[in-house]
């Protein structure tokens, strides 16, 4: 029998359909009627080169590119067991609230709030391109405008709040919602310049005020479950009602959603190969399969994990049969 070449529809459908192994072994074993192999599976991941543009042809029909929101976060794709990874590097994660061996994305969603759509990312590796963070920001929003979204609201957190960052989107003509850190310097008047957590901000109140190297804003503060301030801050001076603002923003909070979904759906994270391109290509593969869960979930209400689990459901209740 002839082996068979791998191609990103199976191994699409190999991310989904699987639980927790996500090897080119494991592959192989769970496709035997296809005869595929094991090392046939690896050469087809190192020598693909797909990349982030290449998502929008699978996303670009389930997006609203006139209205909605584009959400912008970064996530850590945790590697620390694995020391040669030519991707992985130390550095910080939330997750882990310090320094972590991984490979950082950079992700910018799309959503009205109630889609997680991924319309493009980057791999941060400042050592090979030179590129921060907020380089790679500001390209997927210059990327956005050429493929002409004009979306409601630009929604990050104060990680991307710089004022390059802020000048980028306002230039464009669009609004943003972030977070400030309670630093930022802001003036209430004329000649009076201070830190905003010094603001006399009342209950749910908006005040206009002049945000140092930018211009004028409206800011308000969100008090979190925790107990924790956040600053929120908007180039949208017509947005006045507090719940408006606060309603807009909560919808930051897909990407984070986005995150968990995509690790624990598609095990981004656990391509267990070394070499850069095959990672590339694992990490591309589980864009789309995510992509084509979110789509089922879209047209049928079934979440993304239940998906998972009916696969497994199956098999289960089979080898109970047969037991």
């Amino acid at each position: 029998m002839q082996k068979q070449k791998c191609s990103l529809s199976i191994y699409t459908r190999f991310l989904i359909a699987n639980q927790n192994r996500y090897s080119s072994v494991e592959l192989s074993k769970t496709a035997p009627d296809i005869f595929l192999a094991h090392d046939a599976i690896d050469r087809w991941k190192a020598s693909k080169r797909y990349t982030p543009s290449q998502l929008w042809q699978h996303t670009r029909f389930l997006v609203n590119k006139k209205d909605g929101y584009l959400v912008c976060d970064d996530t850590l794709l945790d590697k620390r067991y694995s020391r040669c990874n030519e991707m992985s590097k130390v550095q910080y994660s939330g997750n882990a609230h310090g320094l972590v061996n991984g490979i950082c994305l950079v992700n910018l969603l799309w959503t009205s709030g109630e889609e997680y759509i991924p319309v493009d990312y980057r791999v941060y590796q400042k050592e090979n391109d030179d590129l921060t963070k907020n380089d790679h920001f500001q390209n997927m929003l210059d990327t956005a405008q050429k493929r002409e979204f004009t979306p409601q609201y630009i929604l990050m957190d104060s990680w991307y709040s710089g004022l390059n960052n802020l000048k980028n989107i306002d230039k464009k003509d669009w609004h943003f919602i972030t977070n400030l850190k309670s630093n930022r310097l802001v003036s209430p008047s004329k000649g009076t310049t201070l830190a905003i957590q010094d603001l006399n901000l009342t209950d749910k109140q908006v005040r206009r005020v002049w945000l140092k190297g930018f211009g004028p804003v409206l800011v308000c503060t969100l008090v979190a479950t925790n107990g924790d301030r956040l600053y929120l801050a908007t180039n949208d001076l017509s947005l006045t009602d507090y719940d408006d603002c606060i309603h807009h923003f909560h919808n930051r909070w897909k990407v984070e959603e986005f995150h968990r979904g995509v690790k624990q759906t598609t095990g981004i994270a656990k391509c267990e190969s070394i070499r850069a391109d095959s990672q590339r290509t694992h990490i591309f593969s589980s864009f789309v399969a995510f992509v084509k869960l979110e789509r089922k979930r879209l047209r049928s209400g079934v979440s993304w994990y239940e998906q998972k689990a009916s696969i497994s459901r199956l098999n289960t209740a089979r080898y109970l049969a047969n037991a």
